[in-house]
């Protein structure tokens, strides 16, 4: 409004604005990549167009142990009445074929030995009481049966049969599902963030991970694998092309004793594809490393299984995890609350393969950081050595008692001469 006024000329308003668009230049965020496996684990992955939906009914138990909560309740509960309907239906058949219905019958039975199929059973609504006293066993002794039908009896052991199957599937698809495995996976976690640093002499990859129960996974293992999509030679498209790097464990065997959280760590050698990564090559990888944790559950004896990714933005080149383990009173107490904290290391920029080449990059690297570590300690007791000085001084001149006594020395001819010690 200022310089459509004239008070302001146009053309300084449009120097300025040009100079704030150069100082604050505009960064286009890179579209972010769909992650494969999300961090808590689940997989970022949509079925869709399936055509043979009867592979999923041959397969019953399995499709009622995944189906949502709401769903296995609505099923439980509709299996028993419908059943319990069903059975009350052919109960009043039976009862209706017999003659039980008739009213008649009532005073004929109080008169002759005329014998009911069963007892007190005159419409479909005690039918249907009748069904669910013999499905469920409940027996409240007004209605029973008699030795008058054979059909009946029948009918009864059909119903103790299919009651029976009912309450085996659906118990133990409610007990498998309170009891399943990634229930236990969600007690192991894994550090937001990955880092690559120096150990060794070598450039590794490493993360943490750790179980906040005390009842441990028993032969738990660590996998990782890099996804990416890559194109073959021969021009072929490979979205999602899966591919196993190794985990740097001391023992021949790749389990681990998970008591307390460890830093997984993976080398990157000629054998791993992070090889030719350079640091400012990382941020521009379309990469995704998924860690996998499996092992069996002590309490239970189940499988479990735990994962999560780590994309490029992820990763911290140049930084390591803090240490969380101390011994206490002669306990090893864990501080989870820096269980994902790093710190700045010296570490290479290049990649391994250029490190493995010229290995006196490592040796410059760390004598540079060691230098820095140096003067930067040097910088801190100079401040220091001021900071006190100026102190000193401060004080010096706020309290006059603090001043030195001026001293008179009388020499032997008698003159006087004053000095400050």
């Amino acid at each position: 409004m200022l310089a459509r006024k004239s008070i302001i000329p146009e053309e300084y308003v449009l120097a300025r604005i040009a100079a704030e668009n150069l100082r604050k230049p505009r960064i286009r965020d890179r579209p972010r990549k769909a992650r494969f496996i999300a961090k808590n684990g689940a997989c970022n992955l949509a079925h869709k167009n399936i055509r043979e939906q009867g592979r999923f009914l041959q397969d019953i138990f399995t499709t009622l142990v995944d189906l949502k909560w709401r769903h296995t309740l609505v099923i439980f509960t509709m299996s028993f009445l419908c059943s319990w309907l069903l059975f009350a239906m052919m109960w009043w058949l039976v009862a209706f074929a017999h003659g039980d219905m008739d009213p008649s019958t009532e005073s004929a039975a109080n008169s002759t030995k005329w014998t009911p199929c069963v007892t007190c059973v005159r419409s479909f609504t005690s039918a249907f009481l009748f069904s669910i006293e013999v499905q469920v066993t409940i027996g409240f002794g007004g209605r029973m049966m008699t030795e008058e039908c054979p059909l009946a009896i029948t009918v009864l052991i059909l119903q103790n049969i299919v009651g029976l199957i009912i309450n085996a599937v659906m118990l133990g698809c409610i007990f498998m599902k309170t009891a399943q495995a990634h229930r236990r996976a969600e007690t192991l976690i894994f550090s937001r963030q990955a880092v690559i640093a120096v150990r060794n002499g070598k450039l590794c990859f490493m993360f943490r991970v750790g179980d906040l129960r005390k009842s441990m996974i028993i032969s738990a293992s660590v996998r990782i694998q890099v996804v990416r999509k890559t194109t073959t030679p021969e021009g072929e498209v490979i979205p999602i092309h899966q591919v196993d790097i190794p985990v740097d464990n001391p023992l021949e065997s790749n389990n681990i004793f998970l008591v307390a959280p460890l830093i997984i760590c993976h080398v990157i050698d000629k054998r791993s594809p992070l090889y030719d990564i350079s640091a400012s090559d990382l941020a521009l990888q379309d990469l995704e490393l998924i860690v996998i944790l499996e092992g069996v559950v002590e309490t239970t004896g189940i499988t479990t299984q735990a994962r999560t990714s780590y994309i490029a933005e992820e990763i911290l080149w140049g930084h390591r995890f803090v240490p969380i383990v101390t011994e206490e009173e002669g306990v090893y107490a864990v501080d989870y609350s820096k269980f994902g904290n790093t710190v700045k290391v010296a570490a290479p920029r290049c990649s391994a393969r250029e490190l493995d080449e010229k290995p006196s990059i490592l040796i410059q690297t760390l004598q540079k950081s060691e230098l820095s570590h140096q003067n930067s300690l040097r910088k801190r007791n100079s401040m220091r050595r001021n900071n006190s000085i100026r102190r000193n001084n401060s004080m010096r001149r706020t309290n006059p008692s603090l001043m030195v006594p001026k001293v008179q020395f009388i020499t032997p001819e008698g003159s006087q001469s004053a000095s400050e010690t």
